[in-house]
């Protein structure tokens, strides 16, 4: 991926990141996944969510894909509690320059670099950004 657009999608990443009612943080998750691999790319997803959530210490969290609302665009899914479907994490999955970008925003607080470490030991991730 060209550092153009690596740097795009990072400045996009940051303004998804600003302030809210909590802190946000975030990973460009890159994939050596095309864009004809949509199943294996959701299974990457889930495993991810075990990874955010062992991070996050959060407990058990299941995979919300917002089929029931349009507040959801396609392609975006939330890792939620199951003891009160608290937000873990949410993800846009990207299709660009032929192959998946995965970005994950969550919670301040999990080591950003242990998770990117773990997130790359991952079958598919070719490499992880984070944003602080």
């Amino acid at each position: 991926m060209s550092e153009t657009l690596d740097d795009d999608l990072y400045q996009r990443t940051l303004q998804l990141l600003e302030p809210g009612e909590i802190e946000l943080v975030g990973a460009i998750v890159h994939t050596d996944l095309a864009g004809q691999e949509d199943l294996e790319m959701h299974e990457l997803t889930v495993e991810i969510n075990d990874v955010l959530a062992a991070h996050a210490e959060k407990g058990e969290t299941y995979i919300y894909a917002g089929n029931d609302t349009d507040e959801f665009a396609s392609n975006q899914f939330q890792g939620l509690t199951l003891e009160d479907e608290a937000f873990v994490w949410e993800c846009q999955q990207l299709l660009r320059e032929g192959s998946f970008d995965l970005v994950f925003y969550y919670e301040a607080g999990p080591d950003q670099e242990a998770l990117a470490g773990d997130l790359e030991g991952l079958e598919h991730i070719e490499r992880v950004t984070t944003v602080p």
